[in-house]
């Protein structure tokens, strides 16, 4: 699997080394332990070493390897990790979607049934790269609408390992059949349908129900 160009537009050089890097370590494809040279993935991705630099640091920051003397060592992503990661998503959108539910919703909710549609569209067609993004779209949405600063900023430290999570595990769901896509989708209208209440108890609850379902498919998606 190669990291979608089509999510790479308006990318550095070194976004986008750092975005195939970051898909090959998560998947598994790079194993832990791994030494990584700046000379050899400049040499991989026909570039100069100051974009892989730029790549590195990246990746370095993001706890995915530890820069070295002799190189860039893989740590990798245990399953342990996304978990933690996903401990994460569940506070910022478990905050976001309370925020929602005493504020008018009517654009917001046409506008995630829209992205629900199109998630539909994308599963039927097994299109694994656009149902990841709308996937993406749907939760992003309503982080933004939450309109808070540091809940935005505290979702791009983590933005790039989630988009990258979420392309792996699409490519399993959309492997199986369709009662297990319609179960994903039906996961989304769950929590869409919370937000309609403007029940924060419901709301609450559907967002707990729809991350421990979601760490469950890390499981089976990530290798341990």
């Amino acid at each position: 699997m190669k990291f979608p160009s089509s999510w790479l537009k308006g990318s550095s050089l070194g976004e986008s080394i750092a975005s195939e890097l970051r898909l090959q370590i998560i998947s598994g494809a790079i194993k832990p332990g791994t030494v990584l040279s700046e000379n050899g993935i400049a040499s991989d991705f026909g570039a100069s070493r100051s974009p892989v630099r730029e790549a590195l640091k990246t990746l370095s920051n993001e706890g995915l390897i530890t820069l070295k003397r002799m190189g860039a060592v893989v740590n990798g992503l245990l399953v342990h990790d996304l978990e933690e990661l996903y401990d994460v998503r569940y506070l910022i959108e478990s905050f976001a979607w309370k925020r929602l539910a005493d504020s008018d919703s009517s654009e917001l909710i046409v506008q995630l049934r829209q992205v629900i549609d199109k998630m539909e569209l994308a599963g039927r067609h097994r299109d694994v790269v656009d149902f990841a993004y709308q996937d993406l779209a749907f939760h992003e949405t309503i982080i933004t609408a939450a309109d808070h600063t540091r809940i935005w900023h505290l979702w791009l430290s983590i933005r790039q390992i989630v988009m990258t999570v979420m392309l792996i595990t699409t490519k399993q769901v959309l492997s199986q059949d369709d009662d297990k896509i319609n179960y994903v989708i039906n996961k989304h209208r769950k929590l869409l349908a919370g937000l309609e209440s403007k029940d924060p108890n419901i709301i609450v609850q559907n967002v707990e129900e729809y991350f421990e379902d979601s760490v469950k498919t890390l499981h089976t998606s990530i290798p341990e």
